[in-house]
């Protein structure tokens, strides 16, 4: 409904969806105008930190577009409207993801895309059919750990109900985070975005890999770059504990 509802005015959604690419692409620009200055930044070159941009952003609006929705669920518990999700024969979580569906969103993925593309081609990257496939699965897998930190994030509004900004300073601040080299952070952030939130195997660990690197941290294996698979796992079954254990406590808003 919503997408049909978006398409029926179809020069303002190609506005829109440019405008996006345009707002998206300033993030990108602020790392050139960095690189009009200095030749390397934390040790990785113009087309290294593209890559790992791309990989984040991309994977970032793939969840974006399937899960945003989840960060207004908050007004919901407000208002007690999230009465009305519960009440009808589907899953409450699709029912969030859909609600308000934004198809506008494709500019982020399209951004990420194109900055990507460009990082795959500059870069010195000495390709086998390993490196090859793990390009995509990376782009699939940071898709699903930013699905789930939406879900969990989601899952803790039914606590604190006006946590929406909260969620964002992991989704959106994760993003952000990992659009740069870990060699630019402390290594206490570097250790905690690894083995607590584990947002690193969006793309620090495995481009770590692809790239020819070595990840910045002692006692990271190398096997660990072909770990995202099964972060991702984890982080779905961690968040969907979470989102069940939230809807349960949902008592909504009284009289």
């Amino acid at each position: 409904m919503w997408i049909r509802s978006t398409l029926t005015y179809r020069v303002s959604f190609a506005l829109t969806v440019l405008g996006g690419l345009l707002v998206t692409g300033l993030d990108f620009v602020a790392i050139l105008l960095m690189f009009s200055r200095v030749d390397v930044l934390g040790g990785y070159s113009l087309p290294e930190v593209a890559f790992l941009y791309g990989l984040s952003a991309t994977s970032f609006g793939l969840a974006d577009l399937a899960i945003g929705s989840a960060g207004r669920l908050g007004t919901r518990v407000r208002d007690g409207t999230l009465d009305t999700l519960l009440v009808r024969p589907a899953p409450v979580l699709a029912q969030v993801a859909a609600d308000r569906f934004a198809l506008r969103r494709i500019s982020r993925i399209m951004q990420g895309s194109l900055v990507l593309g460009y990082a795959l081609v500059a870069s010195d990257i000495g390709w086998t059919p390993v490196k090859v496939l793990m390009v995509p699965g990376m782009v699939l897998c940071g898709g699903v750990i930013f699905s789930a930190v939406f879900v969990a994030g989601a899952a803790f509004q039914f606590v604190a109900q006006d946590a929406s900004e909260v969620q964002n300073a992991f989704t959106y601040g994760g993003q952000t985070l990992l659009q740069y080299p870990p060699t630019v952070f402390g290594r206490e952030l570097v250790r905690g975005v690894t083995f607590i939130f584990p947002v690193a195997f969006v793309n620090w660990v495995p481009a770590a890999y692809v790239l020819g690197r070595p990840y910045p941290l002692d006692g990271v294996p190398r096997w660990a770059a072909f770990a995202p698979p099964v972060v991702a796992a984890v982080c779905c079954l961690a968040a969907g504990l979470a989102w069940r254990a939230g809807l349960r406590s949902y008592r909504s808003t009284g009289s």
